[in-house]
């Protein structure tokens, strides 16, 4: 396997990972009860998605 023959300044391996870093999460609001809660999923709190009630709140 070939050999890097000389290293990579700290520049140049900072601009190949500045990719690497964690991305946050978008979060939207829960229409009924305003809780914040992830995209395209049942609320925790009340449980509704798009509206309809789809567990009760207290097993969410």
């Amino acid at each position: 396997m070939a050999q890097p023959k000389r290293r990579h300044s700290h520049s140049r391996k900072n601009k190949r990972r500045s990719h690497d870093a964690l991305k946050v999460e978008g979060l939207s609001v829960c229409p009924k009860c305003n809780e914040p809660k992830l995209p395209h999923r049942i609320c925790g709190n009340c449980g509704f998605y798009q509206g309809k009630q789809i567990v009760k709140g207290s097993e969410a």
